[in-house]
């Protein structure tokens, strides 16, 4: 049956209007890239655009994968045949062609791995393209190369593989500093459970001890609070944990410390349900009660009272935790917190110190004290965070 006038023009009428929405969209597209305005600028784009997605790939440090990706955005930078990029064991990219010439790449390298400057080896019978050879340094290591292979190495050439090489390095660099300031943030968790445990164990088992006759019901039950705050303590898996991990633990360590000092430690909670599902940094809120009762309400005559609060803030969990103890002088504080003298309040300097790595140097502690006066401690964690292991 053949189409009837209407409907072809219906037809017609749609074709017409999905060229013209095709149109509009690639002269959106053109009109955004011309904005850029001269062929300069727009080379300039393209290049750090380039560079910005290699970065990505390097920020883990050398290793096959990222450089596998990174290798395709610096060879389309150098506008080479191939490149490679090895470490000081063996290569670990190569985009591009003459994959025939990666068996001989090592032993072309050689020299340059052992600290040399950057290598050009002109085509020959052996090797089909020129290749350049550059360094990867980071601080006084070669850690590795990139190689360009082309069908000559001019200085043009030569020039930018050494760049790109630097711009390696560079990334190579980063990752390393990453890569210490988490073994630093280990090494700074490590030494507050070793801070915690000798004084809280000791006190602990001490209390425990006192009940074996009185109370051996009590006892027992405390043995079994004070397995569970250890085991929490020294768990050797995540940076992270929940709040209401962390509360559960801060409520062992609360049970355990009341038995030793009775009805001289009163607490009270106040929490916001909808926060406790927060992913904050593992041992961050539990040190900061521990404080409060060592150097707050230890050494206070009488009974002494602290509070533990939770709020929703918006993006963000505000956490407090305040005594009514004896207080210590804001400048001693804040010189303790600085690094500039030793103290008791280890864990006060560990905690700020960790919270700053974690989400910026403004997101540390807030500490308000004075002699006699107790002392209130606010953290501030956002709510949402990209990368955690509870």
């Amino acid at each position: 049956m053949p189409d009837s006038p209407l409907l072809t023009a219906a037809a017609v009428a749609v074709i017409a209007m999905a060229i013209a929405v095709v149109a509009a969209v690639g002269l959106k597209v053109l009109r955004s890239f011309r904005e850029l305005g001269t062929d300069a600028e727009r080379a300039t784009y393209r290049t750090l655009h380039a560079a910005s997605r290699a970065g990505q790939h390097l920020r883990t440090g050398l290793n096959p994968a990222g450089a596998a990706k990174a290798s395709r955005q610096l060879r389309g930078l150098l506008g080479c045949d191939a490149l490679a990029i090895t470490d000081t064991t063996g290569v670990l990219a190569w985009d591009g062609a003459g994959e025939e010439l990666r068996p001989l790449l090592m032993g072309l390298a050689a020299g340059v791995l052992d600290g040399g400057p950057t290598a050009v080896i002109p085509a020959g019978a052996d090797l089909q393209r020129a290749a350049v050879i550059a360094p990867i340094r980071a601080g006084t290591r070669v850690v590795g190369v990139v190689a360009a292979f082309a069908p000559a190495a001019g200085a043009g050439l030569v020039r930018a593989t050494s760049e790109v090489a630097d711009w390696v390095a560079a990334q190579v660099e980063l990752a390393e500093l990453d890569a210490s300031r988490t073994l630093l943030m280990e090494a700074e968790l490590r030494a507050l459970r070793a801070q915690i445990s000798p004084h809280f164990i000791y006190n602990s088992l001490n209390a425990i001890a006192s009940f074996i006759n009185t109370d051996p019901v009590r006892a027992r039950e405390l043995v079994v609070e004070f397995a569970d705050f250890t085991r929490y303590s020294f768990r050797r898996h995540g940076d992270f944990t929940t709040l209401a991990e962390e509360l559960r633990c801060i409520d062992r360590y609360l049970l355990l410390e009341r038995a030793r000092f009775g009805d001289r430690v009163q607490v009270s909670l106040r929490i916001a349900p909808e926060v406790l599902s927060t992913v904050i940094p593992f041992l961050s809120l539990q040190p900061l009660v521990e404080n409060a009762v060592r150097h707050g309400l230890e050494a206070k005559e009488g009974p002494g009272h602290i509070s533990i609060t939770a709020n929703d803030s918006g993006a963000f969990a505000e956490l407090k935790i305040e005594d009514d103890g004896v207080g210590m002088d804001p400048e001693q504080l804040r010189s303790l917190l600085a690094g500039h003298s030793e103290g008791d309040h280890v864990g006060l300097r560990n905690v700020d110190a960790r919270l700053r790595q974690v989400y910026g140097e403004d997101n540390g502690l807030v500490i308000e004290t004075a002699p006699g006066e107790g002392t209130l401690v606010t953290m501030r964690v956002p709510k949402s965070q990209p990368r955690h292991d509870a």
